[in-house]
C-alpha cells in the first residue's frame, strides 16, 4: 500500500467515519486511527439518545456508519491508538502510532472532534454539589434508558429545568462562542422527557433561542405548542436547595424585570462544545495551527476548503468549532473528496 494510495483519518466520530467511507468509495485506501476502543465518537461514547434533526436513535444511525467502515476492505482501523509523530510532506507523510505501527499516507484528515464543557466550571449552578443537577448528556442517557427519575431518590420529577448556554457565550469563564446546537438539542430533549413522563413539566431558561434554519418550526414551536414546554427568558444567578430537598433556580426574569425563585426536581445544564482537550498536543504532532479559542485553525475557506495551516492535512467536523452532526458528516465527505482529488493530482504530476 503506497502513500499515494492512502489517506490517514484521525478520529472515528461522524466526521471521520464519513471521510473514510468517501475515500474508500473513490478507490483509495483509508486508515482510521481512533484513540478510544470503540468507533462512533461522542454520540456513542456519551450515549446520545435521538439525534437532531432526524429523530433516529444515535446507536442506530451512527451504528450504520460504523458498520459501513468496518465492512469495507479499503479501510483499515487502529483502535486505542494515537498518532505520536508525523514526518514528511503532502503526498508522502509517515505517521508513527502509539502501538508502534507506521502509516504511510499521501494526505491526512483530522476528525478529532470536541470536548463537552465541564459543568464543574460553573459551580454556582449546582453541578457536582446536588445529585439532581445533570448535564444534557446525562439526561440523554436517562431518555435512552426510557425512564425519567430524580437520581437522589428515584421519584418521577414534577418539574425539570433546562438551563441554556452553560459553557457558551460566557466571557467570564472564557467561552465567547455560541455552541450552535444546544438550543435545538434542548428543545428536542424537552419533548423526549414529556413523551416518557407526560406528568412532568419542562422549563427552558434562555438568554436567546437559536434553533437555526428549518429547526425553528420542527423543534422550537413544536416543543412549545404541542408539548407545552415553558420558555423563560432569564439570567440565572444560582441553583441552591430548599429545606424540602427540591432545587431552587434563582435569577431574574428579563422580560418583566423581576427576581424569580422557582422550585425544580431536576436541573439540566445544556453544556456547550469546547475545543478538544488534546488540541495542543494534536497541533504539535501534526504541525498545524490553532485559532484563538483553541479549535483547529482552518486555511482560506473559499479556495482551500477543509484545509489546515499545513498543506496535505485537512480537517472536518467540530474540530474547527461547534457544529451539528449532519454538517460534520458533510464536511467529512468534503475532506475525503478533497484529499483523494489531491492524491490523483499528485499522481498525475509524478507520471
Amino acid at each position: 500500500m503506497s502513500a499515494q494510495d492512502t489517506v490517514l483519518v484521525v478520529g472515528a466520530g461522524p466526521a471521520g467515519l464519513s471521510a473514510a467511507a468517501t475515500i474508500a468509495s473513490m478507490g483509495k485506501k483509508a486508515v482510521i486511527v481512533e484513540k478510544e476502543d470503540i468507533l462512533g465518537g461522542a454520540p456513542i461514547i456519551s450515549g446520545y439518545a435521538k439525534l437532531v434533526p432526524s429523530g433516529e436513535w444515535a446507536k442506530d444511525a451512527i451504528g450504520r456508519m460504523v458498520s459501513r467502515v468496518e465492512g469495507d476492505g479499503n479501510i483499515s482501523i487502529h483502535k486505542s491508538a494515537k498518532v505520536t509523530q508525523v514526518a514528511g510532506e503532502a503526498g508522502n507523510f509517515t505517521a508513527t502510532l502509539s502501538n508502534g505501527d507506521k502509516v504511510e499516507a499521501g494526505a491526512i484528515i483530522l476528525g478529532t472532534g470536541f470536548t463537552h464543557f465541564d459543568s464543574i466550571n460553573k459551580p454556582e449552578w449546582g453541578f457536582g454539589t446536588y445529585e439532581d443537577v445533570l448535564t444534557t448528556t446525562q439526561m440523554e442517557q436517562m431518555v435512552a434508558a426510557g425512564q425519567i427519575r430524580c437520581p437522589s431518590d428515584g421519584r418521577v420529577p414534577e418539574r425539570v429545568a433546562i438551563l441554556l448556554c452553560v459553557g457558551s457565550r460566557d466571557r467570564q469563564i472564557g467561552r465567547e462562542w455560541c455552541s450552535k446546537i444546544c438550543c435545538t438539542v434542548s428543545t428536542n430533549l424537552a419533548m423526549e422527557i414529556k413523551e416518557i413522563s407526560p406528568s412532568t413539566d419542562v422549563f427552558i431558561y434562555y438568554m436567546d433561542i437559536r434553533t437555526f434554519g428549518l429547526y425553528e418550526d420542527k423543534f422550537y414551536w413544536k416543543s412549545q405548542e404541542e408539548f407545552k414546554t415553558k420558555f423563560v427568558k432569564a439570567r440565572i444567578a444560582e441553583v441552591t436547595k430548599s429545606p424540602d430537598g427540591r432545587l431552587l433556580v434563582k435569577g431574574e426574569d428579563t422580560l418583566v424585570k423581576r427576581p424569580i425563585v422557582i422550585p425544580m426536581d431536576i436541573v439540566v445544564h445544556a453544556i456547550g462544545m469546547d475545543p478538544n482537550a488534546l488540541n495542543p498536543e494534536i497541533a504539535r504532532t501534526f504541525g498545524i495551527g490553532l485559532e484563538k479559542h483553541g479549535f483547529i485553525d482552518r486555511a482560506e475557506q473559499y479556495t482551500n476548503s477543509q484545509g489546515t495551516t499545513r498543506k496535505g492535512i485537512y480537517v472536518c467536523g467540530a474540530a474547527t468549532g461547534p457544529d451539528d452532526i449532519d454538517s460534520s458528516i458533510a464536511q467529512g465527505q468534503s475532506a475525503g473528496a478533497r484529499a483523494v482529488a489531491d492524491l490523483y493530482g499528485q499522481q498525475k504530476i509524478a507520471s
